[in-house]
């Protein structure tokens, strides 16, 4: 994920309390939703497109916070 903020990412995640709570969120959806699509949790259709569209926002929040830390 925004491999042209690898440093900058790096950087933020031992400064930024914030930054690294939504960065670990995302993770943690992101794993739970391949969990959900190879069967290894249950999960409905519904419930997979649900915790997709909220790792997009943690996604689309992480970019904000990167583009800000890099102006």
């Amino acid at each position: 994920m925004f491999p042209e903020y690898r440093e900058l990412i790096t950087k933020l995640k031992t400064t930024d309390h914030h930054f690294t709570r939504l960065f670990d969120q995302h993770n943690t959806l992101d794993q739970k939703i391949k969990n959900m699509e190879n069967h290894l949790e249950s999960g409905t259709p519904d419930q997979i497109e649900n915790l997709k569209k909220e790792k997009l926002q943690l996604k689309d929040q992480l970019y904000a916070i990167l583009r800000k830390a890099s102006a």
